[in-house]
């Protein structure tokens, strides 16, 4: 089981290949903060509303001094379909090989349908301007999260 980031801990830097390949990495954002979300698979029912979520109230976040980028399993191939058909406007990498999500404690055990299994525990994480935690949230329902983000931001 991946090790929970706790507020203060320094985010885990990355390097991932977005919807068209391009590199994105978390260090491109220093000075700004960043909401790195984490979902199990792009075009699917609730990461859909999520990311249509974060997608709708974008400009807001954006002018409160957030980027957003969201993580999935996914390769930039099936990220690319996903933003084209959904008309996302976030920045969307893909993470095979799931070391990001470990490494922000967003892969493991999870319960679904009442069975334990390992996968992506659709997880948010708030990294400051200086590259530390800010938030860390588990377990997040895919609907109406993105309104707690904004009431807990203050944005």
């Amino acid at each position: 089981m991946s090790e929970r980031l706790q507020p203060g801990d320094p985010a885990p830097a990355f390097t991932l290949p977005d919807a068209d390949g391009n590199e994105i990495s978390l260090a491109d954002h220093k000075g700004r903060k960043v909401i790195v979300y984490f979902y199990p698979a792009a075009l699917t029912p609730g990461c859909t509303k999520q990311a249509c979520d974060f997608t709708d109230n974008l400009d807001a976040l954006t002018a409160a001094g957030y980027d957003v980028i969201g993580v999935s399993p996914d390769k930039p191939e099936k990220l690319a379909k996903f933003r084209e058909k959904e008309n996302l406007k976030v920045t969307l990498v893909g993470d095979p090989d799931k070391q990001v999500l470990e490494a922000y404690g967003a892969f493991g055990e999870k319960k679904l349908y009442g069975k334990v299994v390992t996968g992506v525990i659709r997880s948010t994480v708030v990294v400051d301007e200086e590259g530390k935690v800010e938030h860390a949230f588990y377990n997040v329902k895919a609907t109406g999260h993105v309104a707690k983000i904004i009431r807990d931001l203050g944005i």
